[in-house]
């Protein structure tokens, strides 16, 4: 059964860091690009980052401003979200989902989305 499972949010304090984790199981994500999305209350859900399959391209939401970086453990069959310097507006719940070898903007373009995992950035 193909899956994705996101693990690693929780409720941290303004400048610190956190690491995303999406699980792959049921499929290798040799062929696959890996997006990483967050919807917010209230909000439409947005793409902050993608990695094309084999890692041969990175493409990040321009607002975060390096702040987050992807990287895959293919031994692990996991792609990963560093977070770092975050802030009260990247509280969202955070999304991982798959499609066939390249990243596009077009959410509607990847399935098998994981149930999320919450962060929330309060002081």
């Amino acid at each position: 059964q193909v899956q994705l499972v996101e693990s690693g949010g929780g409720l941290v304090q303004p400048g610190d860091s956190l690491r995303l984790s999406c699980a792959a199981s049921g499929f290798t994500l040799e062929n696959y690009a890996i997006g990483w999305f967050r919807q917010a209350p209230g909000k439409e859900r947005e793409r902050v980052g993608c990695i094309n399959a084999r890692a041969t391209s990175t493409f990040y939401l321009d607002s975060l401003k390096g702040r987050f970086t992807i990287s895959i453990d293919n031994a692990a069959n996991t792609v990963y979200l560093q977070m770092n310097s975050l802030k009260p507006e990247d509280t969202a719940v955070y999304y991982c989902a798959r499609r066939l070898w390249l990243c596009t903007q077009r959410l509607s373009a990847y399935s098998s989305w994981g149930q999320g995992t919450q962060v929330t950035v309060s002081s």
